[in-house]
């Protein structure tokens, strides 16, 4: 596909590092000459210096005859103005960056007369993504498949856990459950297993499941921990007010901790239901004043990273059941382990992870069969969900007797409303769709996963 990404930030630069060496042409625009000269040496792309939203720079690109445009300058405004200038000289589609709030349900309502295809809030994703971590406290990540009927979980095994000491083989004959788990991440380590593999303290596990029988793995393995219901929030900023605001609407007891006086007034205004404290969320004595002991659930969100990993750990100190903490610098991702910080999440990778998954679902309709993708396990692993449209040689035959390249993984087959966990004796059947959870990068056919 031929893509014009405006506006190289973190998200952008990310969504670049992760569409390099797939088979598409990128141009890229940025007013600042120094990020485009950078770029264009680490990547194969092209790259204008200029403002992205100019008919003559979007033309320069050739953006009349591409196929997508990603917009992710610091601006609402201009992001709008420039896909609209980018659909009137004939791009197919276009994603914006809207950050503001006011703006968003009005472009929700005129997306079509914009000209938009997908809006993106980093913000709103991430408020969106931690509400998840809270609503399930025994789940560190959760995505979905096949519309919502598959999801692929990670945990984290603990000391004690029935998990801990079983094979593969031996938790499929004790479970009742249908799961499958399809990745391992051992210190530094990622593991596709295989039947054999034992289960350790300290995993961190990734597994497929049909959506409604998810409740009942975490049942039968003693995972459904009780409700978090205290939740305490550092950070007032737009992320802070998402996620204050949806807790607060579900009946969480949230208290919000913000330094600015004047920001922490006007959020009190905003959500009534919230307790709003202004004052430093990373002083020790504030921390204890407010109560972090009694805390079911402790969320970092401060603008710099190390105070944020910081005060994770003094809440897990306290023995608050969750902590969450916000980290931008992927420099960081490597300690965090090694520091008890287990449940961290980033604006940049979950932004780019859904804008990258919307280009995989378009590519599917010009050649790729991948209909959904994820990154675990710091990019290190992806998931993808395959398509089968086409009539190949494998289908129809048991897995076993297939030739499965190593580190691949068939994590599930979705048959019309039939979801089928794996093993030996299943087989693909053409008009299924195929959940593969794999180490090897830039997979875009089903076929890719042979030998």
């Amino acid at each position: 596909m031929k893509i014009v990404i405006i506006g190289l930030g973190t998200i952008g630069e990310t969504i670049l590092k992760n569409l390099s060496g797939e088979d598409h042409t990128i141009t890229i625009i940025d007013e600042d000459k120094t990020t485009i000269e950078n770029l264009i040496e680490r990547y194969d792309v092209y790259g204008l210096v200029g403002n992205g939203a100019c008919l003559d720079i979007q033309k320069e690109a050739g953006m009349e005859d591409a196929d997508l445009a990603i917009v992710l300058t610091n601006s609402d405004e201009l992001n709008v103005f420039a896909c609209l200038v980018a659909k009137k000289i004939g791009v197919k589609n276009t994603i914006a960056r809207v950050r503001n709030p006011d703006y968003r349900k009005q472009i929700i309502n005129m997306k079509d007369d914009l000209g938009i295809a997908m809006i993106v809030n980093p913000e709103r994703e991430m408020a969106n993504e931690i509400f998840n971590i809270i609503n399930l406290p025994s789940v560190a990540q959760i995505e979905h498949f096949a519309k919502g009927k598959v999801t692929l979980v990670e945990i984290v095994v603990e000391a004690g856990c029935p998990l801990v000491g079983e094979t593969l083989i031996s938790l499929g004959k004790k479970l009742q459950s249908k799961v499958l788990i399809c990745a391992v991440q051992r210190g530094d380590n990622v593991i596709i297993p295989s039947g054999t593999f034992k289960i350790e303290a300290g995993d961190k596990i990734h597994f497929t499941s049909a959506a409604r029988s998810l409740g009942d793995f975490l049942a039968e393995v003693n995972l459904v921990k009780s409700p978090l219901k205290n939740i305490m929030i550092v950070g007032g900023g737009r992320i802070g007010y998402y996620l204050a605001d949806s807790l607060s609407n579900k009946k969480y007891k949230v208290k919000l901790i913000e330094h600015d006086t004047v920001k922490a007034e006007e959020l009190a205004e905003l959500l009534p239901r919230v307790t709003v404290i202004a004052g430093n969320g990373t002083q020790h004595d504030l921390l204890i004043e407010e109560g972090i002991e009694t805390m079911d659930a402790f969320v970092a969100l401060t603008d710099i990273d190390e105070e944020n990993m910081i005060v994770s750990m003094f809440a897990n100190k306290k023995k608050v059941k969750k902590s969450i903490t916000q980290i931008k610098s992927d420099d960081l991702y490597g300690m965090l382990d090694e520091l008890g910080i287990i449940n961290n999440v980033s604006p940049k990778h979950i932004v780019a992870g859904r804008i990258i998954s919307y280009i995989r679902a378009l590519a599917n309709s010009v050649g790729s069969n991948v209909l959904t993708m994820y990154q675990l396990v710091n990019d290190q692993v992806e998931a993808l969900e395959f398509a089968a449209k086409r009539e190949e040689y494998f289908y129809n035959k048991p897995l076993r007797d297939l030739n499965i390249k190593k580190n691949c993984l068939i994590a599930c087959i979705i048959r019309k409303n039939e979801i089928i966990i794996p093993n030996g004796n299943s087989e693909i059947k053409l008009g299924d769709n195929v959940v593969v959870v794999t180490t090897h990068k830039n997979f875009d056919d089903l076929n890719d996963v042979f030998e």
